[in-house]
């Protein structure tokens, strides 16, 4: 690599499992009980930065390695995606990048690395850096032809005899971005690279677009992946005006789009902007009868009416609410700062202004017992979400949980979180609870949930109102049954 050359430069999510989930904004990786694909935010701010770049989803768009393998030809550097399930096969894909041409520079970037930048370099020579903290500006830099060792955020492998081979050199720190407006749009890539009838989700309007307002969560809940890698725990968010810009482009550019989701952890809590971003979009048309595109966010179960009143009148329609637990000491001792009394309240709210709720919960977390189980599946049929999603705890590296596991000898002897299959593994297992019967218990939540005459009816109303709704649960009723069936396999 001749220092100041530009390179041509390849961002990647590389072929993986069949299904193969890339998770919000290529963060949490796995297969899910209804196929679901996000936008691979991470990859594309970066490529929207760097000129001439381009992006490949390749589990999004069913791209095996043969699909892919001549685009490397063609290109001086390569940015891989990785996570803790898939670093396995990301590695397989850097070493058959380099058999084919070893000139290349390949660069890993995610959580994975962030924390454990050496043991990631060791794992294969055909990593050259891995990239920490955010690392937006950390690859326009190289792209531009900075030398690695004058760059800040990487950890990098020597090659050129200034000390042994296998030798990895940390420099400094990169500073978090403060100004998130200099960052430029993502949903132009998008619409240049990827095929966004790929992108849907079970709560989701399809075909639908995700991007990031802001970044970075202040909530500590103890098994959340980056606001403790990457992100931190200080939001800072674009300007209103500035995200605007990017919904107008999506309805001026995209029309086929029928909903935006903007995917900041916690959007919703900070009151005053997305009260603000609510009157701007409805100023656009969004909440009024008849216009086409609604939006979704994240949020705590926590927000007020007057919050959930301006964003459902600037045409909100979907909130994903992490409920995790209905036990309220298992919400104390994973830090999620929710008092399950606020939660009920505000799903009371939020149902009577319309608005569709898809909640998430875990199983497997500190403190859980049989009786908790049981108690949150109780709570999550009276909250009554739309549609939920049910994950086993998963102690990613970075994580308190992950330090937690460790020192409590909680691993169950896997070291890592999927089957060779993709399916999720229940990886932590208590003196009284094993981890076997925290896997089964996922399989039971799903079904008390869904098997229920009044969840049953309103699928079937919502079929039948809507012909695209129809074809859409009945695909996706197929891939439930075929979930169980797997899970029952990989047990």
């Amino acid at each position: 690599m001749t220092p100041g050359t530009k390179l041509r430069t390849l961002f990647l999510q590389g072929p993986s499992f069949d299904g193969f989930d890339g998770g919000a904004g290529a963060r949490y990786q796995m297969k899910r009980e209804v196929k679901s694909f996000w936008y691979p935010t991470w990859l594309a701010q970066p490529a929207a930065m760097v000129e001439g770049s381009k992006l490949i989803d390749a589990p999004a768009h069913d791209q095996s390695w043969d699909d892919i393998a001549h685009e490397f030809d063609e290109r001086d550097l390569v940015i891989l995606h990785t996570s803790t399930p898939s670093f396995r096969q990301d590695v397989q894909t850097a070493e058959l990048i380099k058999a084919r041409k070893p000139s290349i520079v390949i660069g890993f970037v995610g959580a994975k690395v962030a924390v454990e930048p050496d043991k990631s370099l060791a794992a294969s020579s055909a990593i050259d850096f891995v990239a920490r903290e955010e690392y937006d500006f950390t690859i326009v830099e190289i792209a531009e032809g900075r030398p690695l060792s004058e760059v800040d955020g990487i950890t990098y492998r020597v090659k050129d005899g200034r000390a042994p081979e296998g030798t990895f050199i940390r420099n400094k720190d990169r500073a978090i971005i403060e100004d998130m407006d200099v960052l430029p749009m993502v949903s132009p890539i998008y619409r240049r690279d990827l095929d966004l009838t790929r992108y849907f989700g079970g709560y989701q309007r399809h075909p639908y677009v995700s991007f990031y307002t802001g970044r970075g969560c202040k909530s500590r809940c103890t098994f959340c992946l980056w606001p403790q890698t990457i992100s931190g725990h200080r939001y800072r968010h674009r300007t209103v005006p500035k995200v605007i810009e990017e919904v107008k482009y999506v309805l001026a550019e995209m029309p086929e789009i029928k909903e935006i989701f903007f995917d900041d952890d916690t959007l919703a809590d900070a009151h005053d902007f997305v009260i603000e971003l609510s009157g701007e979009l409805a100023k656009l048309g969004f909440g009024k009868p008849g216009f086409p595109v609604t939006w979704g966010c994240n949020a705590k179960a926590n927000v007020p009416m007057k919050v959930l009143t301006a964003m459902k009148q600037g045409g909100c329609r979907v909130l994903l609410v992490g409920y995790e637990s209905g036990n309220q000491q298992i919400l104390h001792n994973i830090k999620k700062g929710l008092l399950t009394k606020v939660a009920r309240q505000f799903t009371k709210d939020a149902h009577s202004l319309g608005l569709t709720i898809h909640g998430t919960f875990i199983l497997g977390l500190p403190g859980e017992t049989l009786e908790t189980i049981e108690e949150t599946i109780n709570y999550a049929k009276e909250l009554d979400p739309h549609t939920i999603q049910v994950s086993l705890a998963a102690p990613y590296p970075g994580t308190f949980l992950y330090k937690q596991a460790i020192e409590n000898n909680w691993f169950d002897g896997s070291d890592h979180l999927l089957t060779d299959g993709g399916n999720q593994i229940a990886q932590l297992s208590y003196p009284h609870l094993p981890a076997s019967v925290i896997f089964d218990k996922v399989e039971e939540f799903y079904k008390r949930f869904y098997f229920r005459p009044s969840k049953i009816g309103s699928i079937v109303w919502e079929m039948l109102r809507d012909w695209d709704m129809l074809k859409r649960r009945l695909r996706e009723g197929v891939e439930f049954f075929d979930f169980l069936r797997r899970r029952k396999v990989d047990a």
